[in-house]
């Protein structure tokens, strides 16, 4: 049996975003349909400070597939010290079958695409039927696969645009309006911009209150996507008071999402939790049932998005014979 190696550029030829947009929908739905196992996911912090790599692990019983993702970030010095890039990822796929290491791949480019895509997938769940209007706080490489993403699934008229960085700020806006055509404006405030939100999307690395409860308009949509460990935060807990609140996992975002702040202070209790993203797209529980309904999608991200699509990007790469085999194993 060989393993097949597939590096960086060749999974970015083998997936479109439509097609993560699936992948992701996939895995919301059998994680709510008892067809995933996936323990917590470990994250360690390194020096120097702002470092940290995870690990996530899932188990697909439909595909048997076992996936598990390393990524890392926060490595600054690595350009210059290391000729690396500053984040990595790795995926490694085994057949639950056998035990045995299928393929290995990069999952630098899979972490971006199918985080991009949740927040594509909230929005056709939980965004308003007229929303064209996106303010995004953070303008990085997230917050552009956000709007890659989005656009998939709905007409976007206007970004407004926020970042604490001017020349961060500036790129996007050259990019975006490059890329997509669509107007960006640069936001005076980040309370101007967020007061004009038909959907705000957050993607900082915040450690702190970005976005005041009195900002957000009724009938806004938030896609909370920044905050995964304990210790990083992007919204005012007050927000949630009288939110309708969505999570990928409850489990995940209760500890180590944005739900944990107002959680933590007492603002809603778990189960003022609305639910699981999956559960809205099996239909078990509602999605947005009024326009001037304030939805907040807080997304951890699940290492069953990393298996549904490296699934996907895998079968491509057997089907138009993309890769490198090698041997691994000898019997």
């Amino acid at each position: 049996m060989k393993t097949l190696l597939l590096k960086k550029e060749e999974v970015r030829g083998l997936i479109s975003m439509k097609d993560v947009i699936g992948a992701v929908e996939e895995a919301y739905k059998a994680f709510n349909s008892a067809q995933v196992e996936q323990p917590d996911y470990i994250g360690m912090h390194l020096p120097p400070p702002g470092s940290e790599i995870d690990f996530k692990l899932s188990h697909y019983k439909d595909n048997q597939l076992i996936s598990m993702k390393t990524s890392s970030g926060g490595f600054a010095d690595n350009p210059t010290a290391f000729g690396l890039p500053s984040g990595m990822g790795t995926i490694l796929l085994f057949d639950a079958r056998s035990g045995a290491l299928i393929c290995v791949m990069d999952g630098s480019l899979i972490t971006g695409l199918r985080t991009g895509a949740a927040g594509a997938v909230s929005v056709k769940v939980l965004a308003r039927k007229d929303a064209r209007r996106i303010t995004s706080i953070g303008t990085g490489n997230q917050a552009r696969m956000q709007i890659r993403a989005i656009r998939e699934v709905m007409d976007i008229e206007e970004i407004q645009a926020w970042d604490k960085s001017a020349d961060t700020l500036s790129r996007y806006k050259t990019d975006i309006e490059g890329e997509f055509g669509i107007p960006v404006v640069i936001a005076l405030s980040k309370k101007d911009a967020v007061e004009q939100a038909d959907i705000l999307i957050t993607t900082t690395r915040g450690k702190g209150s970005l976005v005041e409860a009195d900002w957000v308009r009724p009938g806004t949509h938030i896609v909370a996507i920044g905050t995964d460990q304990r210790g990083k935060q992007e919204l005012d807990p007050e927000i949630f008071r009288n939110a309708k609140v969505l999570v990928d996992s409850i489990v995940q975002c209760s500890e180590k999402g944005e739900t944990w702040h107002p959680l933590d202070r007492q603002i809603i209790t778990r189960d003022g939790i609305h639910g699981e993203i999956g559960e809205i797209l099996l239909g078990t529980k509602a999605g947005r049932e009024r326009d001037d309904e304030v939805t907040i999608f807080d997304s951890t991200g699940m290492a069953i998005q990393d298996n549904t699509t490296a699934s996907k990007i895998y079968s491509n790469a057997i089907e138009k014979g993309v890769g490198t085999f090698f041997e691994f194993f000898e019997s």
